[in-house]
């Protein structure tokens, strides 16, 4: 019934015909501005039936839930825009005024509602560019959080980190950012879609008095052990994204070993790739498998005997 109302409010309001108005008029028996009011509640009505049929198609048909925000967002605004041309010009009966004065609106309406306005060109940066989506986790100026909706205004981030908690994990707050702020912020996006992976550290500090290479190579058993074949299958995908640059690089595929001297230890510091959202898990697992292993080695791996609180 809704594509059935907006097909003829839009045959109607087009001018197609100039007399279809009064003919309708006369068949139903009532006057211009009833009909026209009549039409008008039509064209809304089918407008929102026609967005409802196609959320639906869009919600299963596309598998990826950022895809389909970002369609049903571009959907509700096009609908949105054309139906309320659509009434207006129905309304006043002049398609050349109803443009001027448009012009003439839009024109005090960029004066007065800059920031909004800024807004909203910046989520139609977002839509084409898209330096985030749903979903993904990204720092924008002092905020660090997962997005969960990207309205025509603002962007909306689950919280992570902040004043309450540290280590990656969720405040339970939400973050409110202005779609404006990405014309004239840094964007750092940690699970962008072609390489959802960071690059992790975890340092263990060991007392000079250890066999260094042997605690090396064992922490660097147990790295690979729990992540080693998984981020080889990561870096292969890593590299395919880097062929398409000129950035020439090389990287490992495994976990590596550094090592940092400091003044009463020795640390030595694992680098691994995991995803950002795992990233504490990671490490929690990581730090314990590697503390197991080195008890069972107290002759070759020692501990600094000082330990600060």
């Amino acid at each position: 019934m809704g594509l059935v109302l907006v097909a003829i409010a839009l045959t109607i309001a087009s001018g197609i015909g100039s007399q279809i108005p009064e003919q309708f008029s006369e068949l139903v028996g009532v006057d211009g501005p009833v009909w026209r009011v009549t039409l008008a509640a039509a064209i809304a009505t089918g407008a929102y039936g026609l967005y409802l049929l196609a959320n639906r198609a869009i919600v299963r048909s596309v598998a990826s839930k950022p895809r389909a925000h970002r369609a049903l967002n571009i959907l509700r605004l096009g609908l949105g825009l054309a139906a309320t041309i659509a009434i207006l010009a129905l309304v006043t009966q002049q398609w050349v005024g109803l443009l001027f004065s448009l012009g003439v609106v839009g024109f005090a309406i960029t004066i007065a509602l800059q920031q909004p306005l800024f807004s909203l060109i910046g989520w139609l940066y977002i839509m084409l560019k898209q330096p985030y989506q749903v979903g993904d986790r990204v720092r924008i100026e002092d905020a660090k959080g997962d997005v969960i909706d990207i309205d025509f205004l603002v962007t909306t981030l689950w919280e992570i980190n902040g004043e309450l908690v540290s280590s990656n994990q969720p405040s339970g707050r939400l973050v409110t950012l202005p779609n404006s702020t990405v014309l004239s912020s840094q964007i750092y996006n940690y699970s962008w879609t072609e390489f959802p992976f960071v690059w992790n550290e975890i340092s263990i500090q060991v007392a000079y008095e250890s066999d260094l290479e042997f605690t090396r190579q064992l922490l660097a058993d147990v790295a690979d052990e729990y992540l080693g074949d998984e981020m080889e299958r990561n870096i292969e995908r890593y590299r395919e994204v880097l062929s398409d640059t000129p950035v020439e690089l090389e990287v490992r595929d495994r976990p590596s070993v550094n090592v940092v001297q400091r003044e009463t230890f020795v640390e030595l510091q694992v680098r691994y790739l995991v995803d950002p959202k795992e990233g504490q898990r990671t490490k929690n697992e990581l730090y314990t498998r590697a503390l197991d292993r080195f008890n069972e080695h107290p002759e070759q791996v020692a501990f600094p005997a000082t330990r600060s609180r």
